[in-house]
């Protein structure tokens, strides 16, 4: 039998469950020197089904602790995504006088009496043991509307300025915004995006937040994942939204046809940021893969995995104020050796090999481009797989080609070159590169843009080669740094 954590394909440095599925991240939140990371969990089968709420902590956002399952379907439903608060202020009189504790806003999913019709209702949940054990309030659900369907993936935050929870909420294909003093009683405060951005699927897994921009002004992220809609090529994906938030409504800063993404690969969707982090950042998890073909990748005892968390910020850039995301930097502490390479001229059909002695790295490489209309570097996994890495400067766009990284035959979506629009800086491309047993993650000037994309080699990788079409491109600096495995001990 196959040890937990040595199953081929199953990740080494990114979480995921010990057995069975998972998808959305949920309920993340920082609380008494923890990371807790809950998730959407069936316990009884590797594909989605009655949903539960999976729990883990970390004092790293690194390394992970199983906990026992935290939240049980009931008579209500099943429980789909949402989050968590701490509750500092006791405002729910759930804890001890000038106690806080943690509070879960989650979605109770079921159907109306006598009826096959979904019905979504919000409901909470609270921990006075530091989310070892949650008890449901006994008043649940504690927003419903028998006129939406969809009505999910409640994300809440407290709102100084007002002195109010304010919870974002995906309603079909916009997002409702309500406000409360006590988290059980909630109003109505306004809805946004009825004709803003991508509608290519049903909206979820809202999120709002506030983020200085390099060198002054502040501005609100509102991110929205949408659903697969088995039409468009991407599958589900993840939008961004720039503007202000008043504490009740939320101003696009841009016009209605304005598209943000958040991640260019197919597999990061449904990510939110953790609650309650302390040292002012604000983190990001998502869920790495796509509803496209979720249920049909090629793993048995378990199914998906995180991203790597990411620290996001805003900057200004030639198209204007963008989001921004780089790993954490705790990932220093899975790093192990460094090889390093200087200054490599790299000409037209003489690619330049480098032996790979390690299955799980971290890649950092500079490219400064001559002449070439394309350049990057390719991973080759075995005789007959490789992932393609690189630029077309031609069309200004970074890109990553799995069509030939391993097994893809359990999708006809799965095998795709995925880009991402980017232009060079002085020339100049960086990239940092992430290699686990079933995925890359690619951050491209200082985190400008992420490629997250799921792959599936026969072996991690045995060689590095530089490339450079008509023309050439000068590698700078090149850095390959072996990972450990989290699961290790």
């Amino acid at each position: 039998m196959t040890q937990t954590y040595k199953e081929q394909y199953r990740p080494q440095f990114h979480f995921s469950p010990e057995e069975k599925w998972m998808n959305d991240p949920n309920g993340m939140v920082f609380f008494n020197d923890e990371y807790h990371l809950l998730y959407q969990y069936h316990p009884f089968g590797t594909t989605w089904g009655p949903m539960h709420w999976g729990h883990a902590v970390s004092k790293d956002l690194i390394h992970w602790e199983h906990l026992p399952i935290a939240l049980y379907p009931d008579e209500i439903g099943a429980i789909f995504s949402g989050s968590a608060v701490v509750d500092w202020k006791n405002t729910t009189g759930f804890f001890e006088k000038d106690q806080p504790g943690l509070v879960a806003i989650y979605t109770s999913a079921g159907t109306y009496p006598d009826s096959d019709r979904p019905l979504q209702q919000q409901s909470l949940a609270y921990s006075k043991d530091n989310g070892r054990t949650w008890v449901k309030f006994k008043g649940n659900p504690v927003l419903s509307d028998v006129n939406i369907t969809d009505y999910r993936d409640p994300k809440v935050f407290w709102h100084e300025e007002t002195n109010k929870w304010v919870m974002v909420l995906a309603t079909g294909q916009t997002i409702t915004i309500y406000t409360s003093y006590n988290l059980k009683e909630w109003e109505f405060a306004s809805e946004f995006g009825h004709t803003a951005g991508s509608h290519d699927g049903v909206w979820e897994c809202p999120d709002l937040f506030k983020l200085p921009v390099v060198g002054g002004q502040e501005k609100w992220v509102m991110i929205v994942s949408i659903g697969d809609n088995g039409q468009s090529a991407e599958g589900s994906r993840t939008q961004y939204f720039i503007g202000q938030f008043d504490g009740s409504t939320f101003v696009n800063d841009h016009d209605d046809s304005t598209i943000l993404w958040l991640d260019f690969g197919r597999d990061n969707y449904a990510g939110v940021s953790w609650s309650d982090i302390q040292d002012g950042r604000r983190i990001y998890l998502g869920w790495m893969s796509n509803w496209r073909y979720a249920n049909q990748v090629p793993t048995e005892a378990w199914r998906s995995a995180m991203t790597l968390p990411r620290e996001l910020s805003l900057a200004t850039t030639e198209a204007g104020i963008r989001l921004f995301q780089i790993p954490v930097a705790e990932v220093s502490k899975i790093r192990k050796g460094t090889e390093s390479y200087q200054k490599i001229s790299v000409e037209t059909g003489n690619g330049v090999s480098i032996p790979l002695a390690h299955s799980l790295m971290e890649i950092t490489i500079e490219f400064e481009k001559e002449s070439s209309s394309q350049f990057g570097l390719i991973i080759r996994h075995s005789e007959e797989e490789k992932t393609v890495i690189g630029y077309n400067a031609v069309e200004e766009k970074l890109f990553v080609d799995r069509t030939q990284s391993g097994e893809h035959s359990f999708s006809t979506s799965f095998a795709a070159v995925q880009e991402a629009p980017l232009k060079l800086e002085d020339q100049r491309l960086k990239l940092q590169l992430f290699l686990d047993t079933s995925s890359i993650e690619v951050f491209a000037n200082n985190g400008e843009a992420a490629i997250t994309s799921l792959i599936f080699p026969s072996e991690t990788g045995q060689e590095l080669i530089l490339f450079s079409n008509e023309g050439t491109t000068n590698m700078l600096e090149l850095n390959v740094t072996e990972l450990d495995s989290i699961w290790s001990k």
